[in-house]
């Protein structure tokens, strides 16, 4: 990869790599946008990364991510991201993220942590130990916890809205849903979904989830290579990226695509193929900001009940940009881009101006 510039072509400010041998610490940490604050975005940390170009293009993809994501929920953020290759060793997993919160306190509070994929409210608080820019800290140590269950309910709160604009459903009674992953968000997104009367079919590759999923919420099971092709009306991804690809598209059966996974289209091209496929997509930056709105903020004094509040609007969103993409004759994914993109152009040439 030519980093720099793959950094040029889509703005990003800077990329910090950290190794610690005491700990075993390889990190890649992206700060693409600090226009409206510092750079917040959660901690990755997984040990199946091919190689360090792989943990890099996930970094940059998830940094630039994190800068529309806060943009369009309006918070005084930035958008960043980490990603931590973990050793295929055993490690003392404390004394690694504890040596990662100092790297972060190097940057000087351009860049905050949280919770994301491989990481926990336990690990948030170990990186605490080595600085201060960390949230999504243990309600014990007066954070506000595990934000999975505020990111469930911001796609709630988007599956409703599409299917109210897209699909002519005042509820959710009978609803269609498949969930390809159901742990951390996807469990508590189908539970929610279950309260509302939807049904579901859900695959995973933990057994134990799936079967989790069976016995409290009466889900069907379906090997997560079949689960696209099901006849359904929303589709909600809540894994890794990439699930819109070349191989799952021309599977897809589904009325709308709406769920929690970040990078949810592999490539654009996968989103304008949705569009001729009359497949409505739900901005994934949109529709999964609720557990960012949460821990965003811890930063100036929790407040749940704001957080719930501010999650619940994802719905007044979403359904603006659905009667502006029908207006317009676009897509949902260009039409919150370019609201994004204006945001940003405004913002900078404010601060060119002062």
């Amino acid at each position: 990869m030519e980093l720099f510039k793959a950094m040029s072509d889509k703005a990003y400010e800077a990329v910090h790599f950290f190794h610690d041998a005491e700990t075993g610490l390889r990190a890649i940490i992206a700060i693409h946008d600090t226009t409206f604050g510092p750079a917040l975005g959660g901690a990755r940390a997984l040990s199946t990364y091919a190689n360090e170009e792989a943990a890099l293009v996930d970094a940059l993809r998830l940094a630039r991510g994190m800068t529309y994501k806060a943009a369009l929920a309006g918070l005084p953020l930035g958008g960043g991201k980490s990603v931590i290759m973990l050793p295929k060793t055993p490690f003392d997993r404390a004394a690694l993220f504890t040596a990662f919160g100092r790297a972060i306190e190097s940057i000087g509070g351009r860049y905050i942590t949280a919770e994301d994929s491989g990481t926990s409210t336990e690990d948030m608080d170990s990186i605490r130990r080595g600085t201060s820019h960390v949230v999504g800290l243990a309600k014990s140590r007066g954070g506000s916890g595990d934000p999975s269950p505020f990111t469930a309910f911001g796609v709630l709160r988007g599956i409703q809205a599409v299917a109210k604009f897209s699909l002519g459903r005042s509820d959710l009674e009978g609803l269609k849903v498949s969930i390809l992953g159901v742990g951390h968000v996807g469990f508590p997104l189908a539970r929610l979904l279950k309260e509302q009367g939807a049904e579901l079919w859900v695959a995973d590759i933990n057994d134990e989830s799936v079967r989790r999923a069976q016995d409290e919420l009466g889900a069907k099971a379906v090997p997560t290579s079949d689960l696209p092709g099901l006849d359904v009306d929303v589709f909600a991804p809540c894994a890794l990226g990439g699930s819109i690809n070349d191989q799952t598209l021309p599977m897809l059966r589904c009325k709308a695509v709406v769920g929690s996974a970040n990078n949810q289209l592999l490539e654009e091209r996968h989103g304008v193929e949705l569009q001729k496929r009359g497949i409505v997509y739900a901005p994934d930056y949109l529709v999964n900001a609720g557990g960012l709105i949460n821990v965003a903020l811890e930063v100036d004094g929790y407040d749940e009940k704001k957080s719930r509040e501010l999650c619940s609007a994802i719905y007044d969103t979403m359904y603006m940009i659905l009667e502006r993409a029908k207006a317009e004759g676009s897509r949902p994914e260009v039409v919150a881009d370019r609201i994004v993109e204006e945001r940003l152009a405004s913002a900078k040439k404010a601060k060119a101006i002062a």
